[in-house]
């Protein structure tokens, strides 16, 4: 006697608003892309059930594996994300799940009790709860998991546990039994998933158009991009350019490889205008949403993500990017080689108030404040950010590959887009 039976039916992608199938495969089809590592779906439904309980999907040349878990009425309870960090082993990067009060509650209510595992090689991690949604109190614990419970053996096609086992009630051995299927079978319209993607530039490069019409997410519709201000010039002997908060621990967090030479700083600006209510008037203001480095007059034919050391892009999760960390709203330009001077004479003048250590500088330039270090002939050039957390740096290459330029987006600008 076999245990129950699970119908498993194998797919391009999925659809979760329709809850369906995407370009149906055969089971031979999908251990093919299995093989050549492109991405499928898999979804597991008890036998006669419409709904899935369990719903994988697969990118190995993606390094990612996504597991969503469902409960009786549909709505998504758990999902863990799987990377896919040595030949054969994952590692349980993330993991969401929700407790819904009762069967009315919609899915990802968010006064739902939720919490979040989050993991990372070396065994470092974070463990938050909020058992009163988001609207209430979180509390962030190290989770305390042995390296067993951490990663994964990288199971064969057709023999990964189900994740669902103790919710769906499915235990022990099960006969997993292929859905019902044709070529033009059952499957929502639309595009196959796409694995998580690192963050983006989004239109940087935009906001450095004199001309170009922007929206944002908070910006009204009357937002023209204004030519940049011209800031101080950046002297970097080293060849090696420091981009991080200067009251940062030890060396810097990011480095990047420019030629030796001394560079122009930029600040990006973009005014907006719109009747306020309150003065009963029409307003305009002028934002300063980015900085940059131009290191030549070659126009950016790509992007790329300036890296720290132990940085990892398999790590990160959908739209989510690298950068340095500021806990003071700060960042700055510097010469890597000359950074332990450059960055003692930051603290001189901020935390001191030595006036021989730094330059103050014109605020409206988007850079505040110069240390210098005579010695090297080296400069570090501070500016503001719009908040504490993580800041993106962006390397802007030419068609050669070279480096054209460095830019940080120091504030928010949600849902960029070009008119």
């Amino acid at each position: 006697m076999g245990g129950p039976v699970v119908e498993m039916s194998h797919a391009e992608g999925w659809d979760f608003q329709a809850g369906a199938e995407v370009g149906p495969l055969g089971p031979q089809e999908a251990r093919a892309r299995d093989s050549a590592g492109l991405p499928y779906a898999v979804a597991y439904r008890a036998a006669g059930s419409a709904g899935p309980f369990e719903v994988r999907l697969v990118s190995w040349r993606d390094h990612y594996a996504g597991v969503w878990v469902y409960d009786e009425h549909g709505r998504r309870v758990e999902h863990l994300e799987l990377r896919l960090l040595d030949e054969d082993r994952l590692l349980r990067r993330y993991t969401e799940r929700w407790v819904y009060e009762g069967p009315e509650v919609p899915e990802f209510e968010r006064s739902s009790d939720r919490t979040v595992l989050e993991l990372f090689p070396g065994g470092r991690g974070s463990l938050s709860r909020r058992p009163q949604g988001d609207a209430g109190p979180m509390t962030v614990t190290v989770p305390d998991l042995a390296e067993g419970e951490r990663w994964l053996r990288r199971p064969e096609f057709g023999s990964w546990p189900l994740f669902s086992a103790d919710r769906s009630g499915v235990v022990g051995s099960i006969r997993c039994a292929a859905a019902p299927f044709t070529e033009t079978g059952p499957g929502a319209a639309g595009d196959p998933w796409s694995p998580p993607r690192p963050g983006g530039p989004g239109g940087l490069i935009a906001l450095f158009s004199p001309g170009t019409r922007i929206t944002t997410g908070d910006h009204r519709e009357n937002t023209v991009v204004l030519e940049p201000d011209a800031g101080p010039r950046l002297r970097v002997p080293s060849g090696r350019l420091a981009v991080d908060d200067p009251l940062g621990d030890g060396r810097p967090r990011i480095t990047i490889e420019i030629p030796p030479g001394t560079y122009p700083l930029e600040t990006a600006q973009i005014g907006s205008g719109y009747h306020s209510e309150f003065e009963d008037a029409w307003v305009e203001r002028t934002d300063s949403p980015a900085v940059r480095l131009r290191v030549s007059d070659e126009p950016v034919a790509s992007w790329t993500m300036a890296l720290g050391e132990g940085d990892d892009l398999r790590l990160l999760r959908d739209g989510h990017a690298y950068g340095f960390d500021t806990g003071g709203a700060t960042g700055c330009f510097a010469d890597a080689g000359a950074w332990p001077v450059l960055q003692d004479r930051y603290r001189r003048a901020m935390a001191d108030n030595d006036p021989d250590a730094g330059e103050d500088l014109d605020p409206d330039s988007g850079f505040f404040l110069r240390t210098v270090d005579e010695e090297a002939s080296a400069d570090l050039l501070a500016f503001a950010t719009d908040g504490d957390g993580t800041h993106p740096v962006w390397v802007g290459l030419d068609a050669s590959g070279g480096v054209a330029c460095v830019v940080v987006q120091v504030a928010w600008l949600p849902d960029l887009k070009v008119v």
